[in-house]
């Protein structure tokens, strides 16, 4: 049974309640659907937060997961998307055999116009009034300095600066496993891990996909490059020779590889029609906007690597910060993303299922083997 929560308090008020464009899709509704223990929402008056943090499963230990600070259009896009991301992480972090259930949590607003200590610091009250049940880090909006400013007001943190004893910026540890992944990907469809000549687009080139496009460029892989911000475009092609590509051109050109590294739903029954490439790898959440669509990518002979799977370097890296951190042991860590890819593509074609089916059923057999749970809505 979901849960919202509503309690007040003298510096933050939890709420289900919105003044204006409230909530229309059903929360209780949509988290139940979705297999959901607990959504909460966060407002501040004083400094304008407007924040929810959903928590998907705690059966293999606190949820993990970031905060992505978004300017959504409604609500309802800001609901959706935190419940999608959540249990993106359930999955993630069973799949990437982490001790740690799944959570998400999203800040409304414009984090280039809106973010300001105050409204971070109300967040932190936020995110403590859960008292560990959530440990919140970075994602898209938010940064390592953010993180410091959050944890002045919980110690429910991570993704700390390497000053502080944290792991640092978590975006070139999601772009290694990321890349780990594609030399998997690659000898399953090739015979060799070696990207020599090979072309690779990459929507979204901001924090992670520079890092990974980086790695490719050293590898001897030929760029295309889109992103909604022109100087990340500019960047990549001064410093890594990558051709810039239209937002609307990138889906349709003719490569090996398409790697999604902005936001999720880019794989649909509308675009998977114009994909000419032969494999999907890439770091956004949440990249199909059904679960029908890995079957459609399946039937157009394009491998998907499951999304939730290839971008876990950045939580593993993270994760590791909670047993005291260690940049070898982390690193480590993440490269056996590759073996993981390997064995989830070998799995899927033994089986005669989709690589994402394959990498749920591994991530719920993880689950139920710890917990005993026999049933968590994951599909």
């Amino acid at each position: 049974m979901a849960l919202v929560e509503s309690q007040t308090d003298t510096n933050l008020r939890l709420t289900t309640q919105a003044t204006e464009g409230s909530l229309t899709m059903g929360v209780f509704s949509s988290a139940e659907r979705m297999g959901h223990t607990h959504v909460l929402f966060g407002t501040d008056d004083a400094s304008g937060l407007r924040a929810i943090i959903a928590i998907h499963s705690t059966a293999l230990g606190p949820a993990l997961g970031g905060t992505r600070f978004h300017p959504y259009e409604t609500e309802d896009a800001a609901l959706t998307d935190v419940l999608r991301l959540s249990r993106g992480m359930t999955l993630k972090n069973a799949a990437a055999g982490l001790d740690l259930g799944g959570g998400k949590a999203v800040i409304i607003g414009d984090p280039r116009t809106e973010k300001t200590e105050h409204l971070l610091r109300a967040y932190g009250r936020f995110v403590d009034s859960l008292s560990g049940l959530y440990i919140t880090a970075e994602d898209i909006g938010t940064t390592i300095d953010d993180m410091a400013v959050i944890g002045r007001e919980t110690r429910w943190v991570a993704g700390q600066a390497h000053w502080d004893g944290g792991s640092g910026d978590p975006s070139p540890a999601t772009a290694l496993g990321l890349f780990s992944s594609l030399q998997a990907v690659a000898e399953h469809l090739w015979g060799s891990s070696d990207l020599v000549g090979r072309s690779v687009a990459i929507q979204g080139v901001g924090k992670v996909g520079y890092h990974y496009a980086e790695l490719l460029h050293r590898a001897g892989v030929k760029l295309y490059v889109t992103d909604v911000w022109q100087p990340s475009v500019d960047r990549a092609v001064a410093e890594l020779h990558a051709t810039a590509v239209a937002a609307d051109e990138l889906l349709t050109l003719d490569v090996d590889v398409l790697s999604p590294c902005a936001m999720g739903a880019v794989l649909n029954e509308d675009t998977i029609p114009l994909l000419r490439c032969a494999a999907v790898v890439g770091s956004a959440n949440n990249q199909l906007a059904e679960e029908k669509d890995a079957e459609r990518l399946a039937d157009r002979g394009i491998l998907y690597a499951p999304d939730f799977v290839v971008n876990a370097g950045g939580v593993i890296n993270v994760a590791d910060e909670l047993r005291g951190y260690r940049n070898e042991r982390a690193v480590a860590r993440v490269k056996t993303l590759q073996m993981r890819t390997k064995e989830i593509l070998a799995r899927a074609a033994e089986q005669g299922v989709t690589p994402h089916q394959a990498a749920v059923d591994l991530a719920m057999e993880r689950i139920q083997a710890v917990s005993g749970l026999r049933t968590l809505a994951c599909r």
